[in-house]
């Protein structure tokens, strides 16, 4: 299975221009799938919940959803990418999955960063997977990755790939991917946006970039630069993700002790910052 990420440095509000450049720049390579960043079409600094809506789209039945299934169908292949939903009264950072038969299914940001709690809805989905065929994939966005649970949610709901659209901020997600890789053994793909946004007198955003792919085992396979926009690809074999062992006498599922991780899920506790 051939996977990739689009690296990319989006303008912000310019929604018919970053989708017609993501499209160009996807539609000479061939693929089984690609990840693109988080709100790879609309740009990430929202100085209001109105400027969210302004941008904000339905999933499926909005121009960027359609042109990526125009894309994912005319090249054969999966498309996982982040964009600002709009459904009801409800704004949404939201990824979308579309394939060559058309829309499979979204995710809304289950843990919002910073100020995305000022402008948009917790997500409500929930972690979901996805049987593309050759791979059952899953979706996290950005911040997700905080949050050990999420992947391992994932992981248990027999997700081989993760996929992560992202608009990274902060110097730890790559490295602390490493780890969401090799504690649920399964192949992660990180899709960053490079670049810098400076909107209603704010402090400037700085993205990162560095969007990576690793192995089950926490290698990276593919890496591209801090500043640089493309794509990178390479093969694998999704396979290699459903064998869980880690030596003759471990396993991560079945290792694990979930009657003594309860408080994992003890709502009823409250915890003060140190």
């Amino acid at each position: 299975m051939k996977v990739g990420f689009y690296q990319s440095n989006p303008v912000f509000g310019k929604v018919k221009e970053n989708i017609e450049q993501a499209v160009q720049d996807i539609s000479g390579v061939s693929a089984d799938l690609v990840v693109l960043p988080e709100l790879f079409n609309s740009g990430y600094q929202f100085v209001s919940r109105q400027d969210v809506s302004a941008l904000a789209e339905d999933i499926p039945a909005g121009k960027s959803c359609r042109a990526m299934m125009k894309l994912a169908t005319a090249l054969g292949m999966f498309l996982v990418f982040g964009l600002p939903e709009k459904e009801g009264n409800g704004l949404y950072n939201s990824a979308a999955v579309v394939g060559p038969e058309g829309f499979v299914g979204r995710y809304r940001k289950t843990h919002l960063f910073a100020e995305e709690k000022l402008f948009f809805n917790p997500g409500n989905t929930g972690f979901e997977v996805f049987d593309i065929g050759p791979a059952v994939i899953g979706v996290m966005i950005c911040f997700d990755w905080l949050f050990p649970e999420s992947a391992r949610v994932l992981t248990l709901l027999g997700a081989d790939i993760i996929c992560h659209p992202a608009n990274l901020v902060f110097p730890y997600c790559q490295k602390a991917m490493v780890t969401r890789s090799l504690e649920n053994g399964v192949f992660t793909i990180t899709a960053n946006r490079v670049g810098t946004e400076s909107r209603g007198e704010k402090d400037p955003l700085r993205f990162t970039g560095e969007s990576q792919i690793l192995d089950n085992e926490g290698h990276v396979l593919a890496r591209l630069e801090e500043e640089d926009s493309g794509l990178a690809f390479c093969d694998i074999d999704p396979k290699q993700a459903r064998n869980k062992s880690i030596t003759a006498h471990n396993e991560r599922l079945k290792d694990r002790r979930p009657e003594f991780y309860r408080l994992l899920s003890d709502n009823s506790r409250e915890f003060d910052s140190v």
